[in-house]
Parts: C-alpha cells; sequence; structure tokens
C-alpha cells in the first residue's frame, strides 16, 4: 500500500480535497485532507467511490475510426490526427468561400473535476472561426447568468452565499444533504439545525432529506415557484419589509418592480402553488425577522417552469431585503479565470437564441446541426461530454450526430456519444495529469486547488493540451520546433513579447495562446505540468485586477509581475487561497454602480403568469422530476455500476398509493410515458413526495460490459422522456424538473426484458469484474 497522496474529488463542483492511497493503478482507501484550506477534511460517500473512475472496462486506450458499418476500429494518434486535420480545414475552407460564419461546434469543455482542457479546445473553437460553444452550464445555469447580467453589469459576476454565518437558511429547489453545493453541506446544515438562534426554510414539493432538518417546509406543487415566490415578497412588501436604505443607497428600479408586485394576486397564487397561507406568512416572519438571510438555490428552480423568472424572483427576496452584501447574506465572488464569459447580445441565426456567458443552450444543438439552413453545423468536436446522454431528447441528438459532416469525440471513456462519433481520441484520466476547476465560488476568501497526478497515463493515451497541440500541427499552425524551443529557453519576462511577434508572422495563431503557451511556458513547468500553463496568464491578470486582494491572501506585499509569478508558484504547490476580499470590497466586483432591480421583460413575465393557464395536461397527471441527486449518483464520469452500494436500478420513486393506482407495488417494472418516449423503470415507494410527483435519477442509463463481455445499460436513459423545445424562452434551458408524465403497468415483455438486464447488471457486480 502506498502513502497517502494529496488530490480532490472529481464527482461535484465543490472539489472537496481528499487523500488517497493507492494499490498499483487503483484507488483502495479515501480520506478527506484535513489540511485542505478549504474543506478541511469534509468527506461525503460518493468520494468514496471514485476507484470506479478511472479503472473500468471502458477505459479507451488507442484512437477509433468509424468503419461504414458504423463499428469502430483502432488507429494510430498520426494517422487520426492527419485525418481529422484534413476533414477540418475542409469544412473550414468551405465557411470561408462561403462567406459564413464558422459551421463548427465545440461541446463539453471539462466535467466536474477536469477544466484544464478547456482552454485548449476553446482554441480550436477560435481557429475554426466560430463560437458555437455548448455545454452543461447551458442545460442547467445560463437563466441565472442572464439575470446576473442585468441585475449586476456582466453574466461573469456571480453570487455566493455564507451558510457558515448566516442566521436564516433559505433553501429552494435543492437537497444540500445529498447534493451538497456549499462547502462541508451537512455539517454546516446540522449547525443550524442545533443552534437556536438560527432558522432553516426549504421550499421543496418533496419532503427531502433537507426539509426534515428545517423550521419550516413548503411544500409546493411542481412549476409553481414564481407563483409562490412573487406571493412572499408581495407580503414582504406589503408589511414594509423592504430596507429603504439598502435599496436607496445601492439600487435602482425598486419602484417599478412594487408596482408589479403590488398587483400580485396573493391568495390566488399561494393557492395555486397548493401551500398553506399561514405557513406562507410563517416564511415571511422568518424573512423579516433575520438579521442575515442566506438564499441558496439550484436545479429544483433553474430546471423548472418560468427558470428564468425563478432566478430573478429568488435574487429579489434577498436584494428587496437588503440581505446582499454582509456577512451572512448572498454576496458576489472573486474569479481566478472566468469559468464562463460576458455576454454580448450575438444570437444564434439557427435558432434566435441569446449567446449567454458565451455559450448556446444545450437543448438546441439538434437544431444547429439538423437546421435546413445556410449557416448549419457541419462539424461538432466532444470533449468531456456526453450529450447522447445528457441533453434533451436524446433521439433528435443521436440523429443530429450521425448527421454532421464531422463528429470526434475526446474522453477517456466508450460513451454514448463516443459510439457515434467518426472518430474517438482517449486522453488521460483526470487522476494521470496535472488537472484543476474553475468552481472558485467562495466568499469572502476564495480557494484555489491545483492537482498532481497520481499516475501515469495509461498507454496509448494522452492528456488533452497534447492532443490539440499535435492537432494544431497537422493543421500548420504551430511555429517551428526550434522557435518554440527557443523561447522556451529564455526568461519569463520575455515570453509575452516573443509570443505576440509568432502571432504578428501568422495572425490566426492569436487563437492558440494557450498552445503556444504549452509549448513555452510548459517546458519549464515542474514534474511534467506544461498543460496547466495557461494557468500563468490567470495568475497575472489576477494579480493585476484585484492587487489588494491577491497580496492579503499570499501574505506578499509584492505588486506587479512579481505578484503575478508569485501567484503562479503558490498555486503550483499545491491548495492555496488566491483572493482575500474585507467585506465592503463586495462591491468592486460588479460590473456597474447601482443593482439595477427592474428588468422590464422578466416584469413583464411575472405579470403575465395566469395559473388558468398553468394546470396539468389530462394525459400527463403526473410531475416528473427528471435527475433526481440520490445518495449514489453521480454525474456520468462514472460509468461503472459497481460504484454504486444503494439503487442499482436507478428506480422510479413513487407515492405508495400512486403505484397501486396501477395495481403496482415497490420493486415491479413500471413505465413511465411522457410526450417524448417510454422508460421501462423499476418502481421505489417513497411517501416523502407530493402528490401528483415522481422522480427518476440522472447518472444512469449508460451501457457498459457485462460479466460477459456483452453490452448492457444500466438503468434508466432519462432524455428519452424529455423534448428539447420544453424549454426556458429566455436560456433555453429544459424544464427537467417538471415533465408532465404518466405511470402505466409495463407489458409482459418489457417486464422480462427490464429484468434480464438487471440480472446482468447485478451479475457483472456481484463477479467483481470493473
Amino acid at each position: 500500500m502506498g502513502e497517502w497522496q494529496r488530490t480532490a474529488c472529481s464527482l461535484c463542483y465543490l472539489n472537496c480535497g481528499l487523500e488517497v492511497q493507492l494499490d498499483g493503478r487503483k484507488i483502495t482507501r479515501v480520506r478527506g485532507d484535513k489540511a485542505h484550506p478549504r474543506s478541511g477534511g469534509y468527506l461525503c460517500q460518493k468520494a468514496q467511490r471514485l476507484t470506479w473512475y478511472g479503472d473500468h472496462e471502458d477505459r479507451l486506450t488507442t484512437p477509433l475510426r468509424r468503419r461504414p458499418d458504423g463499428t469502430h476500429e483502432p488507429i494510430g494518434w498520426d494517422t487520426a490526427l492527419t485525418e481529422i486535420a484534413a476533414k477540418l480545414h475542409a469544412v473550414r475552407d468551405a465557411d470561408t468561400a462561403a462567406g459564413r460564419p464558422g459551421s463548427f461546434a465545440y461541446v463539453g469543455g471539462g466535467g466536474q473535476g477536469n477544466h484544464s482542457g478547456g482552454a485548449y479546445g476553446a482554441s480550436l473553437l477560435k481557429w475554426m472561426n466560430s463560437t458555437r460553444h455548448f455545454n452543461a452550464l447551458s442545460q442547467e445555469k445560463t437563466g441565472d447568468f442572464w439575470v446576473n447580467g442585468r441585475l449586476f453589469g456582466s453574466t461573469s459576476v456571480h453570487t455566493a452565499e455564507d451558510v457558515e454565518h448566516c442566521d436564516l437558511l433559505v433553501v429552494l429547489g435543492c437537497n444540500p444533504w445529498l447534493a451538497h453545493g456549499f462547502t462541508n453541506a451537512r455539517q454546516a446544515l446540522n449547525t443550524i439545525k442545533n443552534d437556536p438562534a438560527r432558522r432553516m426554510i426549504v421550499i421543496d414539493p418533496r419532503r427531502t432529506e433537507t426539509a426534515e432538518l428545517a423550521d419550516l417546509h413548503l411544500p409546493l406543487r411542481p412549476g409553481t415557484d414564481a407563483y409562490l415566490l412573487a406571493a412572499i415578497l408581495a407580503l414582504v412588501l406589503e408589511r414594509g419589509g423592504e430596507d429603504a436604505e439598502f435599496l436607496a443607497a445601492r439600487t435602482e428600479g425598486f419602484d417599478e418592480v412594487a408596482a408589479v408586485l403590488a398587483k400580485v394576486p396573493v391568495d390566488e397564487w399561494i393557492a395555486h402553488a397548493e401551500v398553506s397561507r399561514v405557513d406562507v406568512e410563517r416564511a415571511v416572519d422568518l424573512i423579516l425577522a433575520a438579521k442575515a438571510m442566506t438564499v441558496r438555490v439550484e436545479l429544483g428552480i433553474q430546471q423548472g417552469r418560468n427558470s428564468t423568472l425563478n432566478s430573478y424572483l429568488e435574487k429579489l427576496l434577498y436584494l428587496l431585503t437588503g440581505h446582499f452584501g454582509r456577512e451572512g447574506t448572498n454576496n458576489l465572488h472573486s474569479w481566478l479565470l472566468p469559468l464562463w464569459g460576458a455576454t454580448t447580445g450575438q444570437r444564434s441565426e439557427i435558432t434566435g437564441f441569446e449567446y449567454i456567458g458565451g455559450l448556446l443552450p444545450a437543448n438546441t444543438l439538434a437544431e444547429e446541426i439538423l437546421a435546413d439552413h445556410p449557416n448549419r453545423v457541419r462539424a461538432v468536436w466532444v470533449e468531456s461530454s456526453n450529450p447522447a446522454n445528457t441533453f434533451a431528447g436524446t433521439r433528435d441528438v443521436e440523429r443530429a450526430l450521425r448527421a454532421a459532416e464531422l463528429s470526434v469525440v475526446v474522453d477517456v471513456a466508450y460513451t454514448e456519444t463516443a459510439a457515434l462519433a467518426d472518430y474517438v481520441l482517449p486522453a488521460a484520466s483526470q487522476h494521470e495529469k496535472w488537472e484543476f476547476t474553475l468552481f472558485t465560488f467562495e466568499w469572502p476568501t476564495n480557494y484555489f486547488q491545483l492537482r498532481p497526478p497520481l499516475l501515469d497515463p495509461l498507454p496509448g493515451t494522452l492528456v488533452e493540451a497534447e492532443i490539440y497541440t499535435r492537432l494544431f500541427d497537422a493543421l500548420g499552425v504551430l511555429p517551428p520546433s526550434d522557435v518554440l524551443a527557443e523561447l522556451a529557453a529564455g526568461p519569463r519576462p520575455e515570453l509575452q513579447g516573443g509570443i505576440a511577434a509568432l502571432v504578428q508572422a501568422m495572425p490566426e495563431r492569436a487563437a492558440i495562446l494557450p498552445v503556444l503557451l504549452y509549448r513555452t511556458l510548459g517546458a519549464s513547468l515542474p514534474d511534467g505540468a506544461a498543460s496547466i500553463a495557461p494557468l500563468w496568464a490567470g495568475c497575472h491578470r489576477a494579480a493585476k485586477s484585484m492587487t489588494v486582494q491577491v497580496q492579503r491572501a499570499l501574505g506578499s506585499d509584492a505588486t506587479g509581475p512579481r505578484l503575478g509569478e508569485e501567484l503562479f508558484s503558490r498555486v503550483l504547490a499545491g491548495p492555496t487561497p488566491f483572493s482575500a476580499h474585507e467585506q465592503d470590497e463586495v462591491w468592486s466586483l460588479m460590473r456597474r454602480e447601482r443593482v439595477h432591480l427592474a428588468v422590464p421583460e422578466l416584469l413583464d413575465w411575472l405579470a403575465s403568469l395566469d395559473p388558468a393557464a398553468d394546470r396539468p395536461a389530462p394525459d400527463y397527471p403526473f410531475s416528473l422530476l427528471n435527475g433526481q441527486r440520490r445518495t449514489h449518483n453521480a454525474n456520468q464520469i462514472l460509468r461503472d455500476p459497481h460504484w454504486r452500494r444503494t439503487d442499482p436500478d436507478g428506480a422510479l420513486r413513487a407515492r405508495p398509493e400512486e403505484l397501486a393506482s396501477i395495481g403496482a407495488s415497490p420493486g415491479d417494472w413500471v413505465a413511465v410515458v411522457t410526450a417524448a418516449g417510454r422508460v421501462v423503470v423499476r418502481a421505489e415507494a417513497d411517501p416523502g413526495l407530493r402528490p401528483g410527483q415522481l422522480a427518476l435519477p440522472h447518472g444512469y442509463g449508460m451501457a457498459h460490459p457485462d460479466a460477459h463481455g456483452r453490452r448492457v445499460v444500466s438503468g434508466p436513459r432519462i432524455n428519452l422522456l424529455t423534448d428539447a423545445m420544453d424549454r426556458d424562452p429566455i436560456a433555453g434551458t429544459p424544464h427537467h424538473k417538471d415533465v408532465p408524465a404518466r405511470l402505466e403497468p409495463a407489458t409482459e415483455a418489457e417486464r422480462a426484458r427490464a429484468e434480464s438486464d438487471s440480472a446482468r447488471v447485478r451479475e457483472t457486480v456481484a463477479s467483481g469484474q470493473s
């Protein structure tokens, strides 16, 4: 057994610090890293199963090329990159000749634990003269980003919660006990529960594990969040609960907002949400009594009905009451490198959707490819993403990927998307390279962790930086090796000027600055850390834009480039704070002087809400929560069913009486039917659900070799039940948490197939094969 090595979890965006032990290439023991400056030894059940991430039968170890019959054959790296380069040149040249925008789409750019490849993939997008970028954020978060842009001046301005110091925590559309989402979530929730001076409100249809700890639970009807939040806000203003001093000092537009809220039919909208007026009044009492309230939200409202409007209303809840910019309230946070960009107003020519934070809605990928339009997408590049399983409307996404003139997948595993691709390129895993994430969401001190590799890359795989660099070499864009080597050998202060000269000699090299840094600065970095060279530029930008806060975090008096170099050195050394703000400096993170409360599009949307037009359709009387967080589901990087200690079939949860209404019992196979499709699942009783609500987990529906080497799908492919057109009108994000559905008995043939597949999965797990 080896020594304990430091790393971080890659299963949610908190990326808690871990220590692991290895036996050969297998992670055998996992514990929390007590020396980690942010998570301090915290460990949840998911991280303990990390061994199943990179150690399984579906790891890729050679490039693959599609044969005419649809199967894949192994080929060498040189062959793969030469052929792909020729096809990319053909697409780029055709776009230029036709005078059209680049017809190249980039999907992904990193998951919950690997962002190092994103800068290189973005370089390819730019070199292809395209802006069409899709990823998981545009499946979940872009409505929230859009609202931030209208309130605070830029979509790259992002909010944070100070759960540690609040005396009232409002949990809205999430279950932190299972999904976490803020630092050391279970400890923080228990601390609030056990403190008589602190309170918690949970607004969620289901009586979740978090709701069990709360002082007040409002179990609203799915899809009615906007009605309930507007009613609460109207009651707050009716009782004079706005913070007039804060509003006058820091905001504008309050009168316009108040005028719309004054017209909210409070009793009607509370009744529509199917909660008690008495409980809503109690919630308002708690909000008005709070000295420091923070609001924690997640996908329950961001993938629900009226999702962008929901994001606006939850922010008004803390802005109108003055619970912003103080300890224990909602705040803003810094970035080492922004994870998304600023919205510029650009829109898709195909769908009309706006690029929010530089991203197009994931829900529109299939339309962008299949459209009968001269500027449709012709080439698709997928990195660390699995849209064939994770984007809404699985069948349309599959059809679109097959229709593309070129499709390439860069991944560690043979995913459902890889199975459809023209070329598949095998990447080193997150444990086999230097890696990091840009989920730096803490306030007032913010942290960054660079993770050294635990293992050498598997033979035949390459880190993403090397894949893209070799591709750009095949494309004929890289400078000669001797020129790059001369720059690499020179002093760092001369590097920027040397790279500028390379771009001047060939302007299209402006797209590949990360690659140039990789081939120059990267050569001087220790222990094979070349791929993280773009962080050097980020550290210098942070040191320049947040000089005082970086100095404070590092305990340094350095300035200028010397501070940037010191920050980069600290990042290389391990987990470190990179900025430390004082409370009143939160306002420097905005992109305008005052918060603009009145957003006309959203005030008009709020005024148009109509309960009479918002009722379940008779054919689909249930609301399906499609993508529930559970004890042993995570993102799709954990493909091997061995990792789950519970819920191997990804069961449908329903109230026991609603299962009985179709003659079913827990453990039976039942069919969930939506307008988009039909999926057969094992049933499980959950009396904590609201009447009329069903729930399916995310993170299933992946094929994996069984004990005999035949591929079997483990659990439901839930996006067979979703329609990409069922989406938010501003952000295009899907309504996954409120899919109209009905429940039916499975047919005898369906039950037999499902039981056979389940038995194969269980046999595989029991066999110990991975």
